[in-house]
């Protein structure tokens, strides 16, 4: 059933097993993030039988369907979820001294102890305290009953697009070290950040004392986030979009007529290359962001999308076209999101042979 999206499960395995190889050898651990797949139950098994032991999500609810593992809530809770976030999550990440009250309470009602992660701000402007926060805060947390310092975390380039570096990721180091001394925490997690910490992994650049990273769009994409870059070793096919062919028509460039706003507000500009072989494919806004698909087939570029439809010019496309032909893509991040999300994309997961 189309639009499909394929996983190749087996492909994501080998990164997640190569990234492992990578980090282990300097005492970092991986949690791996399911988010971009929706927390697929398949996807989180296919990490654990990679090596992963810990899975990591922002949403409850895919919290909720992964395979039994230690699991981590990404986004800072609700506080009015306390309870669903204890049960469903060994550790999440808090910033908030109202919702670790909250946690805290919901702990103990469950019999629990439950693990936070401190995130601190190193610029990217998403969400954390200010290191010079982190001290006034962990004296009020750490004597919180059924809540466990365990470490600090930060976030980078996923907002403002700054980049991890011995500098910034030095200052968490040095708080975990105050952190340690001053007997608040043991932090037993220094967490680095994401995928776009890998260029520092492999530079040999990371500040010693960072042990942990989250790790998704590298595992799934094959990629580090600083410039998408392709990862030696790394698969970087492991998801592919796949869509059907409605429509086949020879058709102008230029649209006729006078030029307003398109479906989405937006007012398009064209240029005139003559008369091209115009192909729709039954995929569209809804379902994934056209901007992020890269054509697998030679000679097919991708001019728009509405809705509903996709937009393919195939004037150079070597063999014919027909309606009900399949045409392949890549996707970057964004756009395997969205084909993630959508419920009118259908999920392919490909087992290990």
């Amino acid at each position: 059933m189309y639009p499909l999206l394929r996983i190749d499960l087996a492909k994501l395995r080998h990164n997640a097993q190569a990234l492992l190889q990578l980090a282990s050898p300097l005492g970092i651990s991986i949690w791996g993030v399911t988010k971009v797949l929706c927390g697929a139950p398949a996807v989180g098994k296919a990490m654990l039988a990679a090596g992963i032991t810990t899975l990591a999500d922002s949403r409850l609810e895919n919290l909720q369907q992964l395979p039994a593992a230690e699991k981590v809530l990404l986004r800072l809770p609700d506080p009015s979820q306390a309870d669903f976030v204890v049960h469903y999550a060994g550790w999440s990440l808090n910033s908030e001294l109202t919702t670790l009250k909250a946690l805290s309470r919901a702990a103990v009602a469950a019999g629990k102890q439950h693990k936070v992660l401190l995130m601190v701000d190193l610029g990217d402007l998403r969400e954390g305290l200010w290191p010079d926060e982190v001290i006034p805060l962990a004296r009020q947390v750490v004597d919180l009953p059924g809540i466990h310092v365990g470490g600090l975390g930060a976030n980078l380039t996923c907002y403002g697009g700054v980049l991890p570096g011995p500098d910034n990721l030095g200052i968490l180091v040095e708080l975990a070290h105050e952190l340690r001394r001053l007997g608040l925490a043991e932090c037993e997690v220094v967490s680095g950040g994401n995928s776009s910490t890998l260029e520092l992994l492999q530079q040999g650049k990371i500040p010693k004392g960072i042990n942990n990273l989250r790790l998704g769009e590298s595992i799934i994409l094959g990629r580090e986030t600083t410039a998408r870059r392709a990862l030696p070793g790394l698969y970087t096919d492991v998801a592919i979009l796949q869509a059907a062919v409605i429509e086949v028509k020879e058709k102008p460039s230029l649209p006729i007529g006078t030029i307003g706003q398109d479906a989405f507000g937006n007012t398009p500009m064209f240029i005139d290359s003559g008369t091209q072989r115009r192909v729709i494919l039954a995929v569209g806004r809804q379902d994934v962001n056209p901007e992020g698909l890269v054509p697998l087939e030679p000679g097919v570029a991708v001019l728009g999308a509405s809705s509903d439809h996709l937009l393919l010019d195939t004037t150079v496309y070597p063999e014919p076209v027909n309606v009900g032909q399949v045409f392949s893509f890549g996707l970057d991040y964004g756009a395997l999101l969205a084909a993630s999300t959508s419920p009118y994309v259908t999920k392919q997961f490909l087992r290990p042979n």
